[in-house]
């Protein structure tokens, strides 16, 4: 997905936040934090975009609203972890 990206997920890990990312070429998509799904959709049809994978090898990889992101993620982080559930969202 991107340098960028595999940062955010390792600095996140560091302090204890667990995400997963889902990718729909070119919308990347934040889909669970620390084991909650994440409902709202944001930039796209199917969930809470996160930012767009480069089309062109010129392109880079950028986040679309950094700030927005971080609210999301406390949002999610602040809620008690979900019961997993066997659906194709998981």
């Amino acid at each position: 997905m991107g340098e960028q990206v595999d940062v955010l997920v390792m600095r996140l890990s560091k302090i204890g936040i667990t995400i997963k990312l889902r990718a729909n070429y070119p919308w990347i998509y934040l889909t669970r934090v620390n084991g909650n799904r994440v409902t709202e959709i944001s930039h796209g049809e199917h969930g809470y975009t996160i930012g767009f994978a480069p089309i062109r090898k010129d392109h880079v990889f950028s986040f679309i609203d950094i700030p927005d992101m971080f609210r999301i993620i406390r949002k999610y982080v602040r809620l008690k972890q979900t019961p997993r559930t066997n659906n194709a969202m998981n």
